[in-house]
This record gives C-alpha cells, structure tokens and sequence, in this order.
C-alpha cells in the first residue's frame, strides 16, 4: 500500500485515512472519553465562529458531518438493503459506538421526509441550556448518510436540541 498521506494530501479525507486504529492504539484502545471528542469539537466551533461568523462555522461544520456521513454510510452501512434494514443496522452501529440511540418518530418512503431523534446525543447531551440548537455537524452527519443512502440530496436541520431544553436531539430531513 502506498503513502496515503502524499504532499498536501492529509486535508482530503477519505476513509482510509482513518488508519489502523486497533494497530496503532495496542495500549490505549479505540475508545477515548466524550470530554476528549467536545474539546476537539467545540474549540474548532470557537476558532471558525471568530474567524468567520456563526453562518460560515455552522455550514463549514454541517458540510465536514456530510462528508463524515457519506464515508460513513459507504464503508459501515448497508446500502444495498431495504429501509427498514437500513434504519435498523444505524441505529445499532451508532448505539454502538455510542454516537448516541437513533429513534425514527416520523418517515414518509414516499416523498423522503422524516423526523428522527437522537437521545444521550455525543455533541450535546448535558450541556447546559442557551436556547440554542448547536448539532450542525450532526446535521450534515445525517444528510450525508441518507444522501448516500437515497442518492437524493438532502437537507436536515434540528429542532429541538439539548442545549435548547429539549431532552433528546430532534431533526428534520428531507429531500431538496
């Protein structure tokens, strides 16, 4: 195998590029504390919001989830499957990997819409409340997989969030 990472290359992501975590972390594990991923998360939130405003960090981090999701969905997920095997393998593969427990309230195969929520969410849950919804990167996360999914481009957007008062992430998707 060659050098995955070839000048200027380690800012295109692909899924490869995650490596031989198992391999690489004999010792310390695949695992590592939510506190860790907020750190990342929310100081990289913080450095794009002041360098450029909270409309331009909340697409820049919707569009990194989309790309996450599609790599995603094309290496982890069942694609050729029907939907209900679908929604049932993400909902197990994100329990497990304790992204947080996927719940579909509302699907409609016919026209693409659907409402879903995520409880015990990985970027939110136990944040203390400000009125906001803050889960863009979960936005693209999930628009990213059903665009992969449904080779339809969609749009999702939460609703209802932790840090808005809500108990469970709650989002809405549809085609566009």
């Amino acid at each position: 195998m060659g050098n995955i990472f070839m000048k200027g290359s380690h800012h295109v992501f692909t899924w490869d590029k995650l490596g031989d975590i198992k391999g690489g972390r004999e010792d310390l594990g695949e695992e590592v504390p939510v506190l860790v991923y907020r750190l990342m998360e929310y100081s990289m939130n913080n450095v794009l919001f002041d360098e450029f405003g909270e409309e331009k960090a909340d697409e820049l981090f919707r569009k990194a989830g989309h790309l996450a999701g599609s790599e995603y969905a094309k290496n982890v997920l069942p694609l050729d499957s029907d939907m209900d095997t679908f929604l049932l393998t993400l909902q197990q593969n994100l329990r497990e990997l304790k992204i947080g427990i996927l719940r579909m309230e509302d699907m409609d195969e016919t026209n693409g819409q659907f409402i879903l929520t995520v409880a015990q969410d990985l970027d939110c849950s136990g944040l203390p409340p400000t009125d906001e919804v803050v889960c863009n990167y979960d936005e693209g996360f999930i628009a990213g997989i059903m665009d992969t999914y449904t080779g339809k481009t969609y749009e999702v957007r939460e609703v209802d969030c932790w840090a808005n008062g809500a108990r469970v992430c709650r989002f809405r998707g549809e085609p566009i």
